[in-house]
């Protein structure tokens, strides 16, 4: 999607720019702005590096393991289905401190090794779990305690108050982060929202998909003879 709107954006503007005659200042700005995103990409090599270093030193330095017991208690109210030892908790800590940090590249990996240890305790391979939702809810509205990235941005551009943005920062996040999750948890417990109430659809629609690689202790017992509408040469079963 987000292709589309730059293209468009750009289709727009050199339209525009042929109808005012002002074709001229449109190729000007496109080369000038084009300089300036090398620039501000440059500068953020440095300080991206850093801290994927430091994450990865924490990895293989067990830190990882003790920060995810540090946060266990926040993480059983948000996760409770999540078990205490699972790997999936030191991903998420891990995701969740990058993300407060602001540094969201460096997060994405271990946003992305979180998903694929949770979904070892999904049944389905299509219906998210209540624990995959609240993660997707706090990475997208995370609290940000130093907005690493949008410093370096502003400094790239101006130096001067580049860090005056903190404190609304801060806010702005908390707040998003409160109503996230408590918008997850309400969905969560209301009956078209529930995973329970997702499954059975996908189950009478036959178009439910069982996840082979699930390790956890509820399986989902399909009824007999039970064929799912996707796959035509195969029977699917637990």
């Amino acid at each position: 999607m987000m292709n589309y709107i730059w293209v468009a954006f750009v289709v727009v503007a050199v339209i525009a720019g042929g109808v005012t005659g002002n074709m001229e200042g449109v190729l000007n700005n496109l080369f000038d702005f084009a300089s300036t995103a090398v620039d501000i990409a440059l500068g953020l090599i440095g300080i991206m590096a850093f801290f994927c270093g430091l994450m990865k030193v924490m990895e293989r330095s067990g830190l990882c393991e003790k920060l995810g017991k540090a946060i266990a208690p926040a993480m059983r109210l948000l996760f409770p289905e999540v078990p205490a030892d699972h790997p999936a908790n030191s991903a998420m800590a891990l995701y969740f401190a990058a993300n407060i940090l602001g540094i969201g590249n460096a997060a994405t990996p271990f946003g992305l090794k979180a998903m694929q240890e949770l979904q070892t305790l999904n049944p389905t391979k299509s219906i998210a779990t209540n624990a995959q939702c609240m993660l997707m809810a706090i990475s997208t509205t995370s609290i940000t305690l130093i907005p690493i990235t949008a410093i370096s941005l502003r400094a790239g551009v101006q130096t001067a108050g580049a860090a005056e943005i903190i404190a609304p920062v801060i806010i702005a996040t908390t707040i998003s982060t409160v109503t996230g999750v408590f918008f997850t948890i309400l969905f969560q417990k209301m009956g078209g929202w529930k995973w329970e109430n997702a499954v059975a659809k996908e189950i009478a629609a036959g178009t439910l998909e069982i996840n082979e690689n699930y390790i956890g202790d509820n399986p989902i017992v399909l009824p007999e003879g039970y064929k799912s509408v996707n796959s035509d040469d195969k029977k699917a079963s637990w």
